[in-house]
């Protein structure tokens, strides 16, 4: 087991002063720009996008050692250089690629597939985050070709972690409970990750799977998960995030599916959760006792909640703005009344039988479909584009109540299905 290295504000920022070992190293074996001092050449590189550094790599020896330094990053740091990047995991990330998108560049960046395991395939229902310069792949749902039936999904307790320092993927500990389509965030300020509830469930069915109400605090400095109070009942396919600091710090845990009844004895179907569920954080985050909310909207009113986007302080009292994507229409949550109010609308549907991605990047709402390669003259004349299309993105502002968009090509060659793939964000 590889033991992670957490990364703190403050040993980025000593490591991009001169006195830094790595630093040390570029400046005493190589020359970065001629006819000006490394610290100024330096500084002059760090300003280069995320987006444009893999090319700039074979330029040469100095450029690439440097651009592949722990230093690099520091450096972005410190002088608040850091691009909002978008990752998305169009299928399984060891099969298929995860691309990194920036887009105040229109520029795109595969990052190196996860490791793979012979025996397993399929992984999906995983969910992603990112801690400082790191990113996590946790749990997820796959098919194990040693598991029997066959052909019956079982959860994965698998935590991957990809280290953009490194430009390489480590193995963490395990999950004590396989889980995927679970609640999942970073405990702000503290190295530390939440999971709650999960099962399961593949995407490749519409129902059936378990579930559970296990819950489990990963420290990333220990490498090491423990076991929390678990929910007050059965949840899956639920969303989490944090609100408040310090002593009045919450994990909130909203919407998701638990027990299920079948139609004419056969077919199963779920029973969605009009609800959410808190645990106070007490005592160094070693939760408390649940509370259970009442219901967030009536009777009617919607079927199940849609996909949750959390922007932290959001509000002006620097609490978390919590919106909900319900088709075409993005909804508020009101913490005081526990109720949802529209916000928006998205101003451009989405293609037929298509829905949306829904992710939040730089205090903004991004809305994001794929087009059809024939709705732009441009991608007709390329077959490349044509088969890959094309990605609409719909921007919404939430302080200031406006809308705008971009497109870009998509750099994957197949049709990217928003309700299976996974997007997080990070800042490098």
């Amino acid at each position: 087991m590889i033991q992670p290295t957490p990364s703190s504000p403050s040993s980025s920022s000593s490591s991009s002063s001169p006195s830094s070992p790595q630093l040390m190293q570029i400046y005493e074996s190589v020359t970065l720009i001629p006819g000006l001092p490394n610290d100024v050449a330096a500084l002059i590189l760090s300003f280069i996008p995320y987006s444009h550094q893999a090319r700039l790599k074979p330029t040469c020896k100095s450029w690439k050692l440097f651009l592949s330094s722990k230093t690099l990053i520091a450096l972005r740091q410190t002088h608040r250089n850091l691009s909002h990047l978008l990752c998305i995991f169009p299928q399984d990330p060891s099969v298929a690629s995860p691309y990194l998108f920036d887009p105040q560049n229109l520029a795109w960046c595969p990052l190196p597939p996860m490791p793979c395991n012979p025996h397993v395939y399929g992984l999906c229902n995983f969910t992603s985050l990112s801690i400082g310069p790191h990113l996590y792949v946790i749990g997820g749902s796959l098919f194990d070709t040693r598991s029997f039936p066959i052909d019956r999904p079982s959860p994965s307790s698998a935590v991957f972690r990809f280290d953009f320092n490194t430009s390489s993927w480590d193995f963490l500990a395990p999950m004590l409970t396989p889980r995927g389509s679970f609640a999942c965030a970073a405990v702000p300020s503290s190295g530390e990750i939440l999971v709650a509830g999960g099962g399961s469930r593949h995407t490749l069915f519409s129902a059936a799977g378990s579930r559970m109400t296990s819950v489990e605090r990963y420290d990333i400095g220990r490498n090491e998960w423990v076991a929390m109070d678990g929910l007050p009942g059965f949840r899956a396919g639920c969303a989490g995030f944090f609100v408040g600091e310090g002593e009045e710090r919450e994990f909130w845990v909203m919407g998701g599916y638990g027990e299920s009844r079948t139609i004419s004895g056969v077919f199963p179907i779920d029973e969605y959760y009009r609800d959410a569920v808190v645990m106070e954080l007490k005592n160094g985050n070693s939760g408390g006792r649940w509370r259970e909310l009442g219901d967030m909207w009536e009777e009617g009113e919607r079927v199940r909640l849609g996909k949750v986007v959390v922007i932290e302080d959001g509000d002006d009292r620097g609490r978390p703005a919590v919106f909900m994507l319900d088709g075409n229409d993005i909804f508020r949550y009101n913490m005081a009344s526990n109720r949802w109010f529209k916000e928006s609308r998205i101003p451009r549907k989405a293609p037929c039988n298509s829905l949306f991605g829904f992710v939040v990047l730089d205090g903004e709402l991004h809305a994001i479909t794929l087009l059809k390669a024939v709705e732009t003259t441009e991608t007709r004349r390329s077959r490349l584009h044509k088969r890959a299309g094309t990605l609409y993105i719909q921007i919404y502002n939430p302080k200031k109540k406006t809308w705008r968009s971009l497109i870009t090509k998509s750099p994957f060659h197949y049709s990217l299905d928003f309700n299976t793939a996974v997007m997080s964000t990070i800042r490098l």
